[in-house]
Formats: structure tokens, sequence, C-alpha cells
């Protein structure tokens, strides 16, 4: 009948980062609401996190084909993977079956059929091992770079489900809805993150590396990790009406922070940069060039829906930049030209995916 729909998806999600096993232990709760007019009697779930578990991954496989083979002699230890799941769908066990070609890939049976228009609430605790940098989701020492990290239903659209496998050339196609997630860590750590932190503490906490940041002459050449903090926080965001949600943290992150308004409808937005000694000195300008790009689009294709706009630099092994809703993730640039190319066409990516 033409008649055109969405799949709904609220999450909640709480995790803690170890990051001296380098693992996130987690906690999923998913409201997901069928608006398709087909019943579904399973889920198919991403489990991305296993794209990185051996090199028979469809990724491992992409990654030879492209005549790389840093992934193929991966050690023990560099490997990730997600497990300890355990799903439930309205407090009943539910079954999660793999794929058996692809251990990214799993599929939730539903105890009842999900008829079009209803609701359920799918729960699970989980467990990432997080790989060795080699494309998005990975760490260097203690810089880590969370991405595509927790059990997530793929697209059920017009022509049914797309359940692909990750693959390092080749990028998401996502359900949107709204997230609330409840980041532990190490107090010294400094977070950026798709959503709005909730947390007045924790913006003072940026506040001040900010104003310490723009005071700073010399950056040095310093790249060695301070011992975390015995202490804990928990950072809590909030977003909606977005596909994903991502987050980077460092304990050796500078900040720089702009806040302006938009012109078109006066609400004010912030950009935040975060990086580190590696290429300082070409991301004092970090902060401007992601308000700019805001205003840039803003202007010319329709304001930016959302408060916060971050760039942050970080170990990337796909690509110059990538990005997820409110925030991108830069490599290293080598020059001024290269870091605003880089960074405008990043920010750009939240108006078209």
């Amino acid at each position: 009948n033409g008649q055109y729909w969405q799949q709904e998806l609220d999450y909640q999600i709480e995790v803690t980062l170890d990051d001296i096993n380098h693992q996130l232990n987690g906690y999923l709760l998913l409201d997901y609401k069928n608006n398709s007019l087909d019943t579904l009697n399973f889920i198919y779930f991403h489990l991305w996190p296993n794209a990185f578990k051996n090199t028979e991954t469809a990724f491992a496989k992409q990654k030879r084909a492209q005549g790389s083979l840093e992934f193929h002699y991966v050690l023990p230890s560099e490997i990730g993977y997600i497990d300890q799941m355990d799903f439930q769908v309205d407090g009943k066990e539910a079954f999660l079956i793999f794929d058996e070609e692809h251990p990214d890939i799993g599929k939730v049976l539903l105890n009842e059929p999900l008829l079009p228009g209803a609701e359920i609430r799918i729960e699970s605790p989980f467990q990432v091992k997080i790989p060795n940098s080699v494309s998005r989701l990975g760490h260097v020492g203690q810089s880590y770079q969370i991405t595509q990290w927790y059990p997530k239903p793929a697209v059920y659209d017009h022509k049914g489900w797309h359940p692909m496998p990750y693959l390092n050339q080749g990028e998401f196609y996502s359900e949107f809805g709204s997230f609330d997630v409840k980041i532990s860590l190490p107090k010294n750590y400094v977070v950026g993150a798709t959503g709005d932190l909730q947390d007045q503490s924790e913006l003072d906490f940026l506040d001040e590396i900010a104003k310490k940041t723009t005071k700073i002459d010399s950056f040095g050449t310093e790249l060695s990790f301070p011992e975390s903090s015995k202490e804990f926080k928990t950072l809590h965001y909030k977003q909606n009406k977005v596909h994903d949600f991502a987050w980077f943290a460092d304990k050796r992150f500078h900040v720089l922070k702009e806040t302006f308004t938009l012109p078109s409808n006066g609400e004010e937005k912030t950009a935040w940069a975060m990086f580190t000694n590696q290429e300082a000195e070409l991301w004092k300008k970090g902060a401007e060039y992601v308000k700019s790009a805001i205003l840039f689009y803003s202007e010319n294709l329709g304001a930016y829906p959302y408060k916060q706009a971050t760039a942050v630099q970080s170990a990337l092994s796909a690509g110059a930049g990538m990005e997820y809703p409110n925030i991108t993730v830069i490599g290293i640039s080598d020059t001024d030209y290269f870091l605003e190319n880089v960074i405008v066409h990043e920010v750009g990516h939240n108006w078209f995916y």
C-alpha cells in the first residue's frame, strides 16, 4: 500500500571499562517497537565485536583481499569478541542462535510473535573484549575507540532483514531511536561521546581541561599514559533520533570548546575537540573547525538538530576519519588543510550518514 515505516529502538545501556584487561562489561535494555506491517518471530542482531574473533570472519577475509596481512597474523591477546550474552524478552529467556558463517550475526528467537504495532523489551548482559586497533572498534594501549560495540538489531525494512557482517570497507545501515547510556571508568579519563552529557560535575571537569588547554604554548611530544585513577566515575549521556552510539576515552586528551548559536533558529550549540600531543599544534583550531562546519551545513542543508558535536583525534585504522552521531574520530592528518578538510567532511555526515 506504499506506506513507509521504520522500526523504533530505545536503548538503555550501562557499561564499565576495564582498562587492565581491555574489556567492557555491559547491560543492554532495549525497547523494540515493530512499526512494520509484518509479524516478527525473531530479530537479527549485529554482534559486531565478533568480526575480530578470528582470521576467518568476513572482516578478516576482506582485509586479506585488500592486501593487508595486519589482522591475519593477529595474536590471541589482540583479537576482539562479544560474549556472556543471556537474552530475555519481556522477562522470559530467549534463545540466541549464531549464524553458521558469520560469528558477528545472531538471531534472537521470540517466545511469542511480535505483531505489527506492538513493542517488546529485550535485555541481556554482554562482555566485550576490545581488539587491538585494526579497524573502527579498538584500543591502542589505554586509548579506547568504542564503536560498533553493543548487541544491535539489524534493520528490518520493506525488503526484510539486513543482517550483513561487519566489513572494513562498507559502513552501517541502522535503525533510529533513542539512547540513554551510562559509562563507568577511572576518573581521570576524558571522554567524547554521542549524546548530551547529563553530569554537571563532568562538564565542569571538561571546562577545566579546556581552560588549561587554551593556555598551553607548546604541547611537547609526551605520549605515555598516566596511571589510571583508582576511583571510578559514571558518565550519563542521552540522545534522541540517532542510529548509533559511539564513545572515545583517553587519559591524555586535551580539550577545546566553542559555544555558539545558529543564526537560523537561535539555538545554542557546543563544538568540542579532544586530542593528544601527537598533532596538538594542528588541533588548536579543532573546535573552530567543528563550529564552522556546523554553521555551514546548518545554513545550507538545514539546522543541526543536536546540541553538541565533537571531533576526537584517536587511533583509526579505517580511512582518515569516521563519523558517528554527534561525534567523529579523526586519524593522523599531517597538515592544517587536511585536518580541517576531514573534520568538515565527517561532521557533514551528521546530515548524510
